[in-house]
């Protein structure tokens, strides 16, 4: 199968012919429709993310159909559409899988770093972690679904129902997330890079009241806000642009040093959270809401080929909405 390979850290893809895999039990082998790229691929490529399993096929947004399943994998049948998320298995018996937490699983699995993902023509996964995908949204525009979307949508639930967000970051959650809270009525105020006239356009065109650079004070406080971009320094921007009681939540899996600031930001009961993965139940209570909404991701599409092409829009904030790599 063509596969696109990541053999040292920092360094480029490069394309190899690699064996199909087998599917070992439990496990479903998929013939791979769709991948979306994102940030989290670009900080394992980069080296920022250290510990990925070498050589490795990235990409963990997989949507595909079932081409065959190991023992005791009876979940799917052959040529059911399906998607992989992030979250790749878990052990089931560790103190937060029993509290219902299996994203802060001790000995949790990823696909895509411990695990070969999505930038190939073929990838298997644990039957378990895979969801199946409605006829009512294409493999296209589903693909970002399911980590965009997903870590979005946890990171909303931690954040809260405050009347007004901020984004900080407009990329690939956020250009979804948006769709969802102005649909349900809240207010977003989003936040681009200074000076990204076309990126703040877009996300007034997708609901958001306000747009400005990130350097920019919005017209009034938000209840809370969700950083995406992977910068310390905006963690604290929020907290000064937010209203007594605000939760501002980070929802990337790595950011820079957050810098001291003044306690009295902190005070008034605001507070700092982070985003660790998602659950199964995030996964399936987005894909609801998502349809219920009638959300679709802007996407742009290239070849599988052309992955280091769709890293670099990330690295260089170029790229607007999501970028999905068909295979």
């Amino acid at each position: 199968m063509r596969a696109m390979v990541l053999e040292s850290q920092p360094g480029d893809l490069v394309p190899r012919e690699l064996p199909v895999p087998e599917p070992g039990p439990g496990q479903i082998l998929i013939r791979v429709s769709t991948c979306g790229v994102c940030r989290t691929d670009l900080h394992i490529v980069d080296g920022e993310l250290s510990e990925p399993k070498l050589p490795l096929v990235p990409g963990h947004q997989i949507v595909g159909t079932v081409e065959a399943a190991g023992e005791d994998a009876d979940r799917f049948g052959t040529g059911d559409r399906i998607g992989v998320p992030w979250l790749g298995w878990t052990d089931g018996d560790c103190r937060f899988c029993r509290e219902g937490r299996e994203n802060l699983c001790e000995n949790a699995r990823f696909t895509g770093y411990d695990s070969d993902g999505g930038y190939a023509e073929f990838a298997v996964a644990d039957q378990r972690f895979c969801f199946p995908l409605s006829a009512a949204i294409d493999d296209t525009h589903v693909a970002p679904l399911l980590c965009a979307g997903m870590i979005g949508y946890r990171a909303l639930a931690i954040a809260g129902d405050g009347e007004r967000l901020g984004l900080y970051g407009f990329g690939s959650s956020a250009h979804i997330l948006c769709q969802i809270t102005a649909a349900e009525g809240r207010r977003v105020f989003a936040f681009t890079r200074p000076g990204d006239q076309a990126g703040q356009a877009f996300a007034r065109s997708l609901g958001a009241e306000w747009a400005g650079g990130s350097d920019e004070t919005p017209p009034e406080p938000f209840d809370a806000a969700i950083v995406f971009a992977p910068v310390g320094s905006l963690m604290v921007d929020a907290l000064r642009a937010s209203e007594r009681g605000a939760r501002i939540v980070s929802a990337g899996i790595h950011m820079s040093d957050i810098p001291s600031f003044p306690y009295e930001l902190l005070w008034e009961e605001r507070s700092l959270h982070s985003v660790a993965n998602l659950t199964r139940a995030d996964g399936t209570a987005l894909l609801e809401l998502a349809a219920r909404h009638r959300v679709e991701p802007m996407v742009e599409l290239l070849p599988l080929e052309s992955a280091n092409q769709a890293l670099d829009g990330i690295r260089s904030g170029a790229s607007e909405g999501s970028t999905v790599l068909t295979v």
